[in-house]
C-alpha cells in the first residue's frame, strides 16, 4: 500500500490532540477584560517552521513513524476596511519516514501556494483550489472583551488533502465546534516551550489597541478543545478519479491545545499540542495518527540584497576561494561551488574539499538565523551512473558536513538534487563539465 501520513502545517495543519494539562504552569488571572483581534498590516511578512512527530497505524498495527517539517512563508498582501486581510503563503512540506527516524537532513519537499482572506476575529475565506492551511477558523475570538475564566464556542473546520491516498481532488472538509477558555497570562520570558505561531497570524510591529501598554511583556493563554466526527456513507466525491477506489467513510479525532497570544502584535506567539486522528475507509481499513507538534515563527528577513551579496562576495575573495561565486535567486543568496571534487561516481568528498567547505562555513556563520538549502548538480552522465541519485547523495554529504561543523542543526538545512538537468555550461568540454559538477548552498530568506 502507499505510505500514508497526515500533514499538519499548524493552522496551517491538523490539530487532533490528546488532553493537555491546563495547570502545567501558573496563570495570572488578575487582569481585566480584553478584546482580542488579529492585527494585520499590509506588507507584513513572516516565516513559520513547524515540526510534527507522528506514529501511523494501519488496522491497529504500527506502520511507520514520521517526522514532518512544514516551512511556511507568508505575506499580507492587503488589508480591507473591515480589518480583514488577504494573505499569500507558500507551504513546503518534507517528511522523514522510517521505523526509526532518520537522523540526517530533510530533502526539500513539495511546495504549495495558498491565497486566503482572514477576518480580524480569525475566520478564513479560502477557495477550494487551495489545500493549505488544513485547520481553519482556529482561533476565533468573540466580538466583546473577555476576562480570565471566560469561555465561548466557535465553528471551525479541517480541510484535508486526500489526493494521493484516495484520489479526492478537492479538500476533504470536516466541521467541528471548538470550546475556548481564557486561562490568564504568563510572562514572555518564562515560556517553557519553543516559540511557535500560526501562519495566518500577522506579526505587525504596530498595535491599535489603546487598552494595552506598549511593550506589554505578557502572553495571553487560551485552551482550545474540540472533537470531530463526520461520515460519508456514499461515494459522493465529484472529483474522485477512480470510481472503484477505497474512500474515507468516517473521520474522527480530538483536539486540546494551549494557545499563547501576543495582544500587542495581534498574533499568536506559540502553541503546544499532541494529536490523534482516525480515518475509517469504506473497505474496512483503519488509519490512525498519533503524535506531537510544535512550530516557530520569525520575521521575514530578505537575504538577497545588494549589500548582503557584496558582503558574501567580499568574504569569498578574502578567503581565496576558487571556483566559488554568489548569485541572487528566488529563495535567497546562493553560493555556487563549481568543480567540487568527489571520488569518482560517488558522494565521498575528496579530503581537500573539506577545507573549502570549512571556509564557506565561516561565511554561513554570518547568517545564524537563516536556513540552508544545499542543491547537488552533476555533469551529463555517460557511464551508466544515475545522475539524479548521485546529485542527491552529494548534496546530502555537503549538508551533513556542515552539520558536523555546527553550522546548522538537521532541522535548519534541506537538500535536493537536480542530476544533470540544469547545466550552466556545455557538457562538450572538460571545462564545461567541471562547472556543471557543482553544489549550491542557498542562504534562505526567512
Amino acid at each position: 500500500m502507499k505510505r500514508f501520513s497526515i500533514l499538519r502545517p499548524l493552522f496551517l495543519g491538523l490539530s487532533i490532540l490528546l488532553p493537555l494539562s491546563a495547570s502545567a504552569e501558573p496563570y495570572d488571572t488578575s487582569g481585566g477584560a480584553v478584546e482580542f483581534t488579529f492585527k494585520y498590516q499590509e506588507g507584513d511578512s513572516y516565516r513559520i517552521l513547524s515540526t510534527v512527530n507522528e506514529d501511523v497505524y494501519v488496522n491497529m498495527r504500527l506502520h511507520h513513524s514520521a517526522e514532518i517539517i512544514n516551512r511556511i512563508s507568508t505575506q499580507v498582501l492587503s488589508v480591507n476596511d473591515d480589518g480583514s486581510a488577504t494573505h499569500k503563503s507558500t507551504f513546503m512540506t518534507t517528511e522523514s519516514s522510517q521505523s526509526a527516524i532518520d537522523r540526517g537532513t530533510f530533502s526539500w519537499g513539495e511546495e504549495y501556494l495558498s491565497i486566503f482572506d482572514r477576518s480580524k476575529k480569525g475566520v478564513y475565506t479560502i477557495d477550494d483550489q487551495y489545500f493549505m492551511p488544513t485547520v481553519r477558523d482556529v482561533p476565533i475570538f468573540p466580538d466583546h472583551p473577555i476576562k480570565p475564566g471566560d469561555t465561548w464556542t466557535a465553528e471551525g473546520h479541517e480541510a484535508h488533502d486526500l489526493r494521493l491516498n484516495f484520489g479526492i481532488q478537492t479538500p476533504y472538509k470536516v466541521p467541528f465546534t471548538a470550546t475556548y477558555t481564557y486561562l490568564g497570562t504568563v510572562n514572555k520570558e518564562k515560556k517553557q516551550v519553543r516559540t511557535m505561531s500560526y501562519a495566518a497570524s500577522s506579526v505587525s510591529k504596530k498595535t491599535n489597541n489603546q487598552s494595552l501598554n506598549k511593550g506589554d511583556n505578557k502572553l495571553h493563554v487560551f485552551r482550545v478543545k474540540y472533537s470531530m466526527y463526520m461520515e460519508t456513507p456514499e461515494r459522493n466525491f465529484k472529483a474522485i478519479e477512480d470510481p472503484y477506489a477505497d474512500y474515507p467513510q468516517a473521520m474522527m479525532g480530538f483536539s486540546d491545545e494551549l494557545v499563547y497570544w501576543d495582544a500587542e502584535k495581534g498574533a499568536i506567539d506559540h502553541y503546544t499540542e499532541t494529536f490523534r486522528i482516525l480515518i475509517e475507509t469504506a473497505y474496512g481499513r483503519m488509519y490512525e495518527f498519533r503524535g506531537t507538534a510544535h512550530a516557530e515563527v520569525s520575521d521575514f528577513i530578505r537575504t538577497d540584497t545588494p549589500d548582503n551579496m557584496k558582503t558574501v562576495q567580499d568574504q569569498i575573495d578574502d578567503l581565496g576561494l576558487d571556483n566559488v561565486n554568489v548569485v541572487r535567486g528566488d529563495k535567497g543568496l546562493t553560493i555556487s561551488i563549481e568543480n567540487i571534487q568527489f571520488k569518482p561516481d560517488s558522494a565521498i568528498l575528496v579530503e581537500g574539499e573539506k577545507e573549502k567547505l570549512q571556509r564557506i562555513a565561516e561565511i554561513l556563520s554570518l547568517f545564524p538565523e537563516n536556513e540552508l538549502l544545499v542543491s547537488g548538480h552533476t555533469a551529463m552522465a555517460n557511464n551508466g551512473v544515475d545522475s539524479q541519485t548521485l546529485s542527491e547523495k552529494r548534496a546530502q554529504t555537503v549538508a551533513d558536513y556542515f552539520i558536523s561543523l555546527g553550522v546548522k542543526d538537521r532541522h535548519q538545512i534541506y537538500t535536493q538534487g537536480f542530476g544533470d538537468t540544469l547545466p550552466i555550461a556545455p557538457n562538450t568540454t572538460e571545462e564545461g563539465r567541471a562547472k556543471n559538477r557543482r553544489v549550491e548552498i542557498t542562504i534562505m530568506d526567512k
